[in-house]
Protein backbone atom coordinates (compact mmCIF):
# COMPACT_ATOMS: atom_id res chain seq x y z
CA UNK A 1 0.00 0.00 0.00
CA UNK A 2 1.35 3.56 -0.90
CA UNK A 3 0.96 6.95 1.53
CA UNK A 4 -0.98 8.13 -1.98
CA UNK A 5 -3.98 7.26 -0.78
CA UNK A 6 -3.34 10.22 2.02
CA UNK A 7 -5.40 13.40 1.18
CA UNK A 8 -2.52 16.25 1.05
CA UNK A 9 -4.41 18.55 2.35
CA UNK A 10 -6.12 17.03 5.24
CA UNK A 11 -2.35 15.81 6.34
CA UNK A 12 -0.93 19.28 5.82
CA UNK A 13 -3.65 20.12 8.82
CA UNK A 14 -2.62 17.44 10.72
CA UNK A 15 -6.02 15.65 10.25
CA UNK A 16 -6.08 11.94 10.32
CA UNK A 17 -9.23 10.28 7.71
CA UNK A 18 -8.85 6.34 8.64
CA UNK A 19 -11.33 5.43 10.72
CA UNK A 20 -12.06 1.60 12.35
CA UNK A 21 -14.15 -0.51 10.19
CA UNK A 22 -17.08 -2.76 11.50
CA UNK A 23 -16.23 -5.31 8.48
CA UNK A 24 -12.92 -5.13 7.54
CA UNK A 25 -11.98 -6.16 3.57
CA UNK A 26 -8.69 -8.18 4.18
CA UNK A 27 -8.17 -11.02 5.99
CA UNK A 28 -6.41 -10.20 9.15
CA UNK A 29 -2.69 -11.01 9.71
CA UNK A 30 -1.38 -13.34 11.77
CA UNK A 31 -0.57 -13.07 15.24
CA UNK A 32 3.03 -11.57 15.39
CA UNK A 33 5.00 -8.64 14.79
CA UNK A 34 4.68 -7.76 10.82
CA UNK A 35 6.75 -4.86 8.86
CA UNK A 36 4.34 -2.11 7.71
CA UNK A 37 5.88 -2.29 4.11
CA UNK A 38 4.91 1.33 3.40
CA UNK A 39 8.35 3.01 3.35
CA UNK A 40 11.43 2.06 1.77
CA UNK A 41 14.66 3.28 4.27
CA UNK A 42 12.26 4.24 7.76
CA UNK A 43 8.97 1.85 7.77
CA UNK A 44 7.73 0.40 11.12
CA UNK A 45 5.56 -2.96 12.55
CA UNK A 46 2.88 -3.92 13.12
CA UNK A 47 2.62 -6.37 16.11
CA UNK A 48 -0.88 -8.67 16.31
CA UNK A 49 -1.81 -10.34 19.37
CA UNK A 50 -2.75 -14.13 19.49
CA UNK A 51 -6.55 -14.37 18.85
CA UNK A 52 -7.12 -10.72 17.17
CA UNK A 53 -9.20 -13.03 13.85
CA UNK A 54 -12.10 -13.48 16.98
CA UNK A 55 -12.16 -10.43 18.76
CA UNK A 56 -12.83 -6.31 18.21
CA UNK A 57 -9.19 -5.17 20.21
CA UNK A 58 -7.83 -1.87 21.41
CA UNK A 59 -4.92 -0.62 19.07
CA UNK A 60 -1.98 1.91 20.77
CA UNK A 61 0.07 3.85 18.13
CA UNK A 62 3.81 3.99 19.80
CA UNK A 63 5.82 6.83 18.50
CA UNK A 64 9.62 7.08 19.01
CA UNK A 65 11.48 10.07 19.97
CA UNK A 66 14.07 12.64 17.76
CA UNK A 67 16.87 10.29 16.53
CA UNK A 68 14.50 7.20 17.01
CA UNK A 69 13.08 4.19 15.63
CA UNK A 70 9.96 1.28 15.03
CA UNK A 71 12.47 -1.12 17.19
CA UNK A 72 13.15 0.75 20.04
CA UNK A 73 9.80 2.31 20.85
CA UNK A 74 8.43 -1.52 20.64
CA UNK A 75 10.89 -1.79 23.72
CA UNK A 76 9.31 0.67 25.42
CA UNK A 77 5.88 -0.74 25.70
CA UNK A 78 5.17 -4.09 23.89
CA UNK A 79 5.31 -5.94 27.63
CA UNK A 80 2.68 -3.46 28.69
CA UNK A 81 0.32 -4.00 26.04
CA UNK A 82 -0.17 -7.89 25.55
CA UNK A 83 -3.54 -8.17 23.88
CA UNK A 84 -3.34 -5.13 22.27
CA UNK A 85 -3.02 -4.12 18.24
CA UNK A 86 0.54 -2.26 18.59
CA UNK A 87 1.40 -0.08 15.93
CA UNK A 88 4.69 1.42 15.54
CA UNK A 89 5.02 3.94 12.78
CA UNK A 90 8.55 5.60 12.07
CA UNK A 91 9.10 9.51 11.00
CA UNK A 92 10.04 10.33 7.28
CA UNK A 93 12.95 12.25 8.84
CA UNK A 94 15.06 11.96 11.84
CA UNK A 95 11.82 13.48 14.16
CA UNK A 96 7.68 14.13 13.50
CA UNK A 97 7.42 16.22 10.85
CA UNK A 98 5.92 19.39 12.90
CA UNK A 99 9.00 19.48 14.56
CA UNK A 100 10.92 20.45 11.45
CA UNK A 101 8.06 22.94 10.21
CA UNK A 102 4.72 21.80 9.56
CA UNK A 103 2.75 18.74 9.41
CA UNK A 104 2.59 16.55 6.51
CA UNK A 105 4.38 13.61 5.12
CA UNK A 106 4.22 11.98 8.73
CA UNK A 107 0.52 12.23 8.94
CA UNK A 108 -0.18 10.82 5.65
CA UNK A 109 2.20 8.11 6.80
CA UNK A 110 0.52 7.38 9.78
CA UNK A 111 -2.63 7.85 8.11
CA UNK A 112 -1.82 5.15 5.66
CA UNK A 113 -0.65 2.91 8.50
CA UNK A 114 -3.82 3.24 9.74
CA UNK A 115 -6.21 2.74 7.04
CA UNK A 116 -4.15 -0.85 6.07
CA UNK A 117 -4.79 -1.73 10.19
CA UNK A 118 -8.62 -1.20 10.00
CA UNK A 119 -8.68 -2.64 6.65
CA UNK A 120 -7.39 -5.87 8.17
CA UNK A 121 -8.51 -5.89 11.90
CA UNK A 122 -11.67 -5.66 13.75
CA UNK A 123 -10.28 -2.28 15.96
CA UNK A 124 -12.84 -0.84 18.79
CA UNK A 125 -13.33 2.69 18.25
CA UNK A 126 -13.72 3.37 22.31
CA UNK A 127 -10.24 2.08 23.03
CA UNK A 128 -7.53 4.10 20.07
CA UNK A 129 -4.70 5.68 21.41
CA UNK A 130 -1.60 7.83 20.30
CA UNK A 131 1.36 7.40 22.44
CA UNK A 132 4.74 8.21 21.97
CA UNK A 133 7.95 9.04 24.30
CA UNK A 134 10.07 12.15 24.06
CA UNK A 135 9.77 14.19 20.44
CA UNK A 136 7.17 11.58 20.24
CA UNK A 137 5.08 12.02 23.19
CA UNK A 138 5.10 15.80 21.84
CA UNK A 139 4.09 14.78 18.41
CA UNK A 140 1.22 12.03 20.25
CA UNK A 141 -0.23 14.82 22.13
CA UNK A 142 -0.70 17.13 19.74
CA UNK A 143 -2.06 15.05 16.94
CA UNK A 144 -3.94 13.38 19.69
CA UNK A 145 -5.52 17.31 20.32
CA UNK A 146 -6.26 17.62 17.07
CA UNK A 147 -7.52 14.29 16.04
CA UNK A 148 -9.87 13.42 19.27
CA UNK A 149 -12.75 11.92 17.21
CA UNK A 150 -10.20 9.37 16.34
CA UNK A 151 -7.99 9.12 19.36
CA UNK A 152 -10.00 8.17 22.72
CA UNK A 153 -6.70 8.73 24.60
CA UNK A 154 -3.43 10.14 24.42
CA UNK A 155 -0.46 8.53 26.24
CA UNK A 156 2.78 11.03 26.63
CA UNK A 157 5.47 9.48 28.01
CA UNK A 158 8.23 12.44 29.08
CA UNK A 159 6.79 15.26 26.15
CA UNK A 160 8.39 18.30 25.42
CA UNK A 161 5.03 20.93 23.78
CA UNK A 162 2.23 20.73 22.18
CA UNK A 163 1.66 22.13 18.58
CA UNK A 164 -1.71 20.90 18.65
CA UNK A 165 -4.02 21.26 14.63
CA UNK A 166 -7.71 23.29 16.03
CA UNK A 167 -9.04 21.10 19.02
CA UNK A 168 -11.28 18.05 18.01
CA UNK A 169 -13.28 15.98 20.51
CA UNK A 170 -12.54 15.04 24.10
CA UNK A 171 -9.60 12.70 24.18
CA UNK A 172 -8.25 11.20 27.76
CA UNK A 173 -4.69 11.77 28.40
CA UNK A 174 -1.90 10.07 30.29
CA UNK A 175 1.12 12.05 31.03
CA UNK A 176 4.92 10.99 32.68
CA UNK A 177 7.59 12.33 33.42
CA UNK A 178 10.85 12.00 35.51
CA UNK A 179 11.87 14.59 37.72
CA UNK A 180 16.09 14.19 36.64
CA UNK A 181 14.82 14.25 33.08
CA UNK A 182 17.82 16.16 31.72
CA UNK A 183 16.94 16.05 28.26
CA UNK A 184 13.52 17.74 28.54
CA UNK A 185 13.57 19.12 32.00
CA UNK A 186 10.05 18.72 33.65
CA UNK A 187 9.66 22.15 34.89
CA UNK A 188 9.95 23.48 31.63
CA UNK A 189 7.84 20.77 29.88
CA UNK A 190 5.36 17.78 31.58
CA UNK A 191 4.72 20.96 34.87
CA UNK A 192 3.46 23.24 32.17
CA UNK A 193 1.63 21.02 29.80
CA UNK A 194 -0.39 19.20 32.36
CA UNK A 195 -2.17 22.46 33.84
CA UNK A 196 -2.97 24.05 30.08
CA UNK A 197 -4.71 20.54 29.59
CA UNK A 198 -6.49 20.74 32.94
CA UNK A 199 -7.55 23.99 32.39
CA UNK A 200 -8.84 23.71 28.77
CA UNK A 201 -11.21 20.93 30.34
CA UNK A 202 -9.16 17.43 29.62
CA UNK A 203 -9.08 15.01 31.83
CA UNK A 204 -5.33 14.10 32.66
CA UNK A 205 -4.11 11.25 34.68
CA UNK A 206 -0.40 12.67 35.74
CA UNK A 207 2.56 11.07 37.11
CA UNK A 208 5.80 12.56 37.94
CA UNK A 209 8.85 9.69 38.71
CA UNK A 210 12.22 9.54 40.78
CA UNK A 211 14.39 9.31 37.35
CA UNK A 212 15.24 10.29 34.29
CA UNK A 213 14.38 10.46 30.49
CA UNK A 214 12.51 6.78 30.33
CA UNK A 215 9.63 5.18 30.44
CA UNK A 216 9.01 3.09 33.42
CA UNK A 217 7.28 -0.26 32.99
CA UNK A 218 4.89 0.09 35.53
CA UNK A 219 4.26 3.21 34.07
CA UNK A 220 4.02 2.02 30.53
CA UNK A 221 1.76 -1.15 32.19
CA UNK A 222 -0.86 1.63 33.81
CA UNK A 223 -1.01 4.05 30.71
CA UNK A 224 -2.12 1.06 28.26
CA UNK A 225 -4.45 -0.29 31.03
CA UNK A 226 -6.27 2.79 31.33
CA UNK A 227 -6.97 2.22 27.39
CA UNK A 228 -7.96 -1.50 27.79
CA UNK A 229 -10.73 -0.62 30.11
CA UNK A 230 -12.06 2.18 27.58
Amino acid sequence: MSTDAADPASAARGRLLARPRPSPEAPPLAPGLHGLGLGRQRDGFLRVPEGAAAAELPLVVMLHGAGGHAAGALRLIEQAAPGVLLLVPESRAATWDVILGGYGPDVAFLDAALREVFQRHRVDPRRVALAGFSDGASYALSLALGNGDLFTHALAFSPGFVASPPPLGRPAFFVSHGVADDVLPIDACSRRIVPRLRKQGYAVEYREFAGGHSVPEDLAGEAVRRVVDG
